[in-house]
């Protein structure tokens, strides 16, 4: 899909600053820094709409970018980001929380997992979260050019494997270098989003 006008909207703290016009959302989820703003500029072919940083723990308030009118991509801080005291952690956590327990109009949720380590604690946590909330969801695995092509798929299928033992949700590889990935989940998108 090719996305012409995307568009930071807001970045929100509280409902009240959530967009109101009803459109879908496609919500990131995952660790600080596992590359979840690298996803949305690999997804729209661009370098710097969503802000990237090697310093983890940078977005701590929920950004809304705008797809051309037709969904938002949903940017959540990241969990699980130790230099981050106490009780910033819990207003993060506190955010997360909110937004996935009352917003109507999520879709899709993606939770990206680094292919080059086993799910952690607060990945294993997030997981069970969203199976409870009995949302639509796939999981990515991020960083999939830090390892060979030749060890992806099995890197992916051990993910799954400690995750979804028995396979039954969607577990796909992501590269933001590589750029190779991106159809696979556009395939997802478009069916879920059910645009043309």
């Amino acid at each position: 899909m090719l996305i012409k006008n995307p568009k930071f909207e807001i970045s929100a703290v509280s409902p009240k600053q959530y967009p109101s016009n009803g459109l879908a959302e496609v919500v990131l989820v995952g660790k600080s820094n596992v590359g979840k703003s690298s996803f949305i500029n690999t997804m729209i072919n661009r370098k710097k709409l969503a802000r990237t940083s090697s310093e983890p723990g940078k977005t701590r308030q929920i950004n809304f970018y705008n797809m051309d009118d037709k969904f938002y991509f949903v940017d959540l801080p990241g969990y699980g980001y130790s230099k981050m005291s106490k009780v910033e952690q819990a207003k993060v956590n506190g955010f997360i929380d909110e937004y996935l327990h009352i917003r109507k109009n999520i879709a899709l949720i993606i939770l990206l997992i680094d292919i080059r380590h086993e799910p952690g604690s607060n990945d294993k946590m997030m997981y069970d979260y969203i199976i409870r909330s009995g949302l639509p969801f796939i999981v990515i695995t991020s960083k999939a050019d830090k390892i060979a092509v030749t060890k992806v798929d099995s890197a992916v299928d051990s993910i799954q494997s400690i995750l979804n033992p028995i396979k039954d949700f969607t577990f796909l590889p992501f590269s933001a270098e590589r750029k190779i990935y991106t159809d696979k989940v556009w395939e997802v998108l478009e069916e879920t989003l059910e645009l043309e």
